[in-house]
């Protein structure tokens, strides 16, 4: 489901060229979304394959970003050999094989106030789970990041339908897709029409325009964080099963 026009506008500034671009105030905003798409991908990482603890995962995630900001990380990024979370992940391993050498680590911010992560959270989508195998863990990377764009594109669509005034329309696509997974049984649209006390029709018409809208959201962050439309083609296609024009 592609926004109205049936096409994804594909002129789009990539992230990574705001981070790189002369512009502070560009360059801030493009910091602050990287940081946003990445940084649980990075801390779960950092958790499961160099079995660091919460609190040592935490410092290592902020002083990472911190660090990549200062020394300007990802200006050194070269499309042409390898994927930008892949990128990242070599990165983070320099960084903390760095780290364990070091007796202390001065931390450094680069006059940039950090985001504020919410730890807890990425803490429990941990429980339970064991450190990918060596072979797999670019494809567990680029798994955490999908979620991440998925979670950050959802907060998003829900703001954006409080600003609106569709409460409603979010709470139908959270009841019938987003809490599906925790159900046992299947609910209808009859069953979402007398729970929100609408027409059924009502329901179908909603669910397709939150699904429409929440599609366009993820697209729009998918395309801000892909170097080309190669990859936003193909990570669309992974992510939504959909091939934008």
């Amino acid at each position: 489901m592609l926004p109205s026009s049936g096409r994804f506008p594909i002129t789009r500034p990539s992230l990574l060229d705001a981070v790189r671009s002369d512009d502070a105030p560009r360059r801030r905003l493009g910091w602050e979304r990287l940081v946003e798409a990445y940084w649980k991908p990075v801390y779960k990482y950092l958790r499961l394959q160099w079995r660091a603890d919460a609190e040592q995962a935490r410092d290592w995630t902020q002083e990472f970003f911190a660090r990549a900001l200062e020394k300007e990380f990802f200006g050194r990024f070269d499309a042409g050999r390898a994927r930008f979370r892949t990128f990242v992940r070599v990165c983070v391993d320099g960084f903390v094989g760095k780290e364990r050498q070091a007796a202390a680590r001065l931390k450094r911010g680069g006059g940039i106030a950090p985001l504020s992560l919410d730890f807890a959270a990425a803490e429990g989508e941990l429980a339970g789970l064991e450190p990918p195998a060596p072979d797999r863990l670019d494809d567990y990377f680029h798994r955490e990041w999908m979620r991440s764009l998925f979670e950050s594109s959802l907060a998003e669509f829900q703001r954006s339908c409080v600003a609106e005034g569709k409460e409603a329309w979010f709470r139908l696509l959270q009841r019938y897709d987003l809490e599906a997974p925790s159900r046992t049984e299947k609910l209808s649209y009859a069953d979402l029409a007398q729970e929100m006390e609408v027409p059924v029709t009502q329901v179908t018409n909603g669910l397709h325009w939150a699904r429409t809208r929440l599609r366009a959201c993820v697209l729009a962050r998918l395309r801000e964080l892909t170097v080309d439309d190669d990859e936003f083609r193909a990570e669309a296609r992974a992510l939504l099963g959909v091939d934008p024009a």
